[in-house]
């Protein structure tokens, strides 16, 4: 089997064994949706940290298929990146706590405050992605760099599109 159908199989089955889902995660506007948002908040934050980032460790892993010596160079500076990551993480939740709490009252200043800054924190993903690329292209090659961008950037799409599907649009 090739990388690209390994890839792809290795895409679907997290997908369909519920890699991503998180029941009932929509921010709802019922009698209990202070407890509701709180529920979803909680489930943002596992989304963002170590469950779903340990599995997307063990999808990289089976699909850069590092030989001994690239392993022992990429690892090392992933970690640094998972931890850079998760500080931007953490501004994320901060955000998505922020639109949640003003969600039924949303003024046009605090929308715009709220794109700006997710804009930003896109800007801050993609500068953090480019950064750790560079430095993993001069550890291992940059094959094995560019696919772990590849991979990288398919399992934080993935993770974008449960959130912003969960979320509720502006009204």
């Amino acid at each position: 089997m090739n990388r690209w159908t390994h890839m792809q199989s290795a895409v679907r089955i997290a997908v369909a064994a519920g890699f991503f889902a998180i029941p009932g995660l929509a921010l709802a506007q019922t009698p209990k949706a202070d407890e509701t948002r709180e529920a979803n908040l909680r489930a943002y934050v596992d989304l963002l940290r170590s469950d779903v980032r340990a599995q997307s460790v063990a999808i990289i892993s089976e699909l850069l298929q590092l030989n001994e010596a690239d392993d022992k160079a990429f690892w090392p500076v992933y970690r640094a990146f998972e931890g850079d990551l998760s500080k931007i993480n953490d501004a994320r939740i901060k955000l998505i706590q922020e639109y949640a709490d003003n969600y039924g009252a949303l003024t046009d200043a605090r929308a715009d405050s709220l794109a700006h800054r997710a804009l930003e924190l896109e800007g801050q993903r993609t500068e953090l992605k480019t950064k750790y690329y560079d430095r993993l292209r001069m550890v291992v090659s940059p094959k094995v760099a560019a696919r772990f961008l590849q991979i990288e950037n398919q399992i934080l799409l993935l993770l974008d599109l449960q959130i912003a599907a969960s979320l509720p649009i502006v009204e």
